[in-house]
C-alpha cells in the first residue's frame, strides 16, 4: 500500500500511479521526499513555486532517491537557471526566426499520445546546417530549447493533465533520422550534447517514450552495443526503428494526432510542425 495519497486533481478513475510518483510512494520513499524538501528550506533556497512535491519526486528519482545527490542536482539546477537567465528568457525570448529555422530543422510539440503525454517531434534529416545558422545561432537555438522546457513543465503538462484527468510528467518523443548521414550528424553533435545535457540534467525525468525512426543501420548496430552499458529504465523507453516505423507509432498516437507525413492523419492548417496543435494551445471561447 502507498504511503502517500493520490494527488489532487484525479478525475480518471482507472488511474494507478507509476511506483515512485505520488500515489504510489513507499515509506522510505515518501521519507526521502519529506527530507529533501525540509534541508532545502532550512538551507534558504526553497522555491515554491517550482518545487512542488512532483518536481522534488523527479530529481529523486533521477539520482534513486539519494537525497544527497537529488539535492545538489537541484541545487545545480537552481543556480544554473540564473547563470543561463531561464527567467529572462521566459519574459523576454522571441524566437523570430521560427518559421525560417523550420526549413531546416523542425522541432515542435504537435498533440497528445494515448497516454496523454505531450509528443515531441525532431526532423534531423532535413537538417541543413550552413542555411540554419545563417538565420540563427546555436546560443539562440538553446534558448529555444529551454523556453519550450519551461512551457512544457508550466503549460504543456497541466493542460494534458486536465484533459486526462490524472498527472501527466512526460513526453512522447519522435526523432526522424530519414537521411541522416555520420557527416550531418557531426556538423549539430555539439548542439545535440548540449541539448541533451540540459534535458538530461536540468529537466530529469520528462521522457516518456522516444521513437527513434527511420533509423540507418550503423545506428541500430551502434545502439545494440551501448544498450546494456545503459539503464534499464531508460532502454525500455526507447525504440529503434527503421522505415517501417508506422504501426508502432500507431500504437502509441491516436492516427488523428500523428501528422501526415509520418503515416497519421493530421494536417494542420499551415503546417503541423507550426501549430503548437494541444489543449496547451486552446483559443479562448
Amino acid at each position: 500500500m502507498s504511503a502517500s495519497p493520490m494527488p489532487e486533481g484525479v478525475t480518471d478513475p482507472d488511474f494507478k500511479p507509476q511506483p515512485g510518483r505520488l500515489g504510489n510512494l513507499t515509506q522510505a520513499q515518501l521519507a526521502a521526499l519529506d527530507t529533501l524538501k525540509t534541508q532545502v528550506k532550512q538551507e534558504g533556497w526553497f522555491v515554491d513555486e517550482r518545487m512542488d512535491d512532483a518536481t522534488l519526486l523527479r530529481f529523486l528519482r533521477a539520482r534513486k532517491f539519494d537525497v544527497g545527490l537529488a539535492k545538489t542536482m537541484l541545487h545545480d539546477f537552481e543556480n544554473w537557471r540564473k547563470e543561463f537567465g531561464v527567467d529572462e528568457i521566459m519574459k523576454n525570448f522571441d524566437f523570430t526566426e521560427k518559421e525560417a529555422v523550420n526549413q531546416y530543422y523542425p522541432q515542435y510539440y504537435h498533440k497528445q499520445d494515448k497516454d496523454g503525454r505531450p509528443i515531441y517531434i525532431e526532423r534531423l534529416g532535413l537538417l541543413d546546417i550552413k542555411k540554419l545558422y545563417a538565420i540563427t545561432t546555436q546560443e539562440r537555438q538553446l534558448q529555444r530549447l529551454v523556453y519550450e522546457y519551461e512551457r512544457f513543465i508550466n503549460e504543456r503538462l497541466p493542460a494534458c493533465s486536465k484533459v486526462a484527468g490524472h498527472p501527466v510528467e512526460t513526453s512522447c518523443t519522435i526523432m526522424d533520422l530519414q537521411n541522416v548521414s555520420l557527416g550531418s550528424f557531426y556538423q549539430v553533435k555539439d548542439y545535440v550534447s548540449k541539448a541533451s545535457s540540459i534535458g538530461q540534467d536540468r529537466y530529469p525525468e520528462t521522457m516518456g517514450k522516444f521513437y527513434i525512426i527511420n533509423a540507418p543501420w550503423a545506428f541500430s548496430a551502434v545502439w545494440s552495443l551501448i544498450k546494456p552499458w545503459l539503464d534499464a529504465v531508460t532502454v525500455a523507453k526507447i525504440s529503434i526503428l527503421g522505415s517501417g516505423y508506422k504501426s508502432t507509432l500507431l500504437e502509441q498516437i491516436p492516427v488523428e494526432n500523428l501528422p501526415k507525413e509520418f503515416g497519421g492523419t493530421c494536417e494542420c492548417q499551415g503546417t503541423c510542425s507550426l501549430s503548437d496543435a494541444g489543449p496547451w494551445n486552446v483559443p479562448a471561447a
